[in-house]
């Protein structure tokens, strides 16, 4: 693969702060300045209370910052209304959660369909694109169990489905292994790989594991709101 050239996610002096203008003011985010080039598997590291989760949610456009300048793909998302964050939430954003968050009374298929219907994809490329993915990872055996018919596992490649279902600029994983067994996660993180490989897309793995963060390319460590360090993990060599 070539080395990739062009920022997808963009961040200079992201500063979070709650309770703004209250004795009680709390800032978690300090000034992060953050890089993200298309085509990279980027690991973002760091304790319980360290920013992962403060940080993750203005990555993935469910927060705003309380300060600073972040351009996802192009866009600038300073001062976007609501409604157009939502938009380029489900247009450039694909999500993988520790707990999954499937719909539990839609198969397989109707949870990796949701996105494109909230985009105004066309019925039968939703589930053209759709059983293409769940094919993607090995689930399409499974396109028509709902997700209290499958192991974690399974639930999690779902996900993973899903989250590629508006072709995102980026996938953003928050501990998509954090609850499944070794072999499991093992699993999910090869197919992670595979994508990145094959497909070329850009990730972000939110982890406290070392071990998962040392396969991706570059690992930064977040402490006490603020970038700490960055090194090259063991997929660099390979990239």
């Amino acid at each position: 693969m070539s080395a990739p050239e062009t920022p997808v996610i963009e961040m200079r002096g992201i500063v979070k702060s709650f309770y703004v203008g209250t004795p009680n003011e709390l800032e978690i985010l300090h000034g992060i300045d953050l890089t993200i080039r298309r085509g990279e598997f980027v690991s973002i590291v760091g304790a319980s209370g360290s920013g992962k989760s403060t940080l993750m949610n203005i990555i993935g456009a469910l927060d705003h910052q309380t300060a600073g300048d972040y351009i996802l793909d192009g866009v600038p998302m300073t001062e976007m209304s609501s409604n157009r964050l939502s938009d380029l939430r489900s247009e450039k954003i694909g999500f993988v959660f520790q707990t999954f968050n499937l719909i539990p009374r839609s198969t397989a298929l109707g949870n990796v369909e949701l996105p494109m219907l909230y985009t105004g994809v066309p019925r039968a490329e939703r589930r053209r694109r759709a059983l293409a993915l769940l094919e993607l990872v090995g689930m399409s055996d499974r396109a028509r169990h709902r997700p209290n018919e499958l192991s974690g596992g399974q639930k999690q490649r779902v996900a993973i489905a899903r989250a590629m279902a508006n072709d995102p600029a980026i996938l953003l994983a928050d501990e998509p292994t954090g609850a499944l067994d070794s072999s499991t996660g093992r699993m999910v993180m090869d197919i992670f790989h595979r994508l990145h490989r094959d497909q070329g897309k850009t990730i972000v793995l939110i982890t406290h594991n070392n071990d998962l963060a040392e396969e991706t390319q570059r690992i930064l460590t977040l402490r006490d709101g603020s970038i700490v360090g960055e090194r090259a993990g063991k997929g660099a060599a390979a990239s």
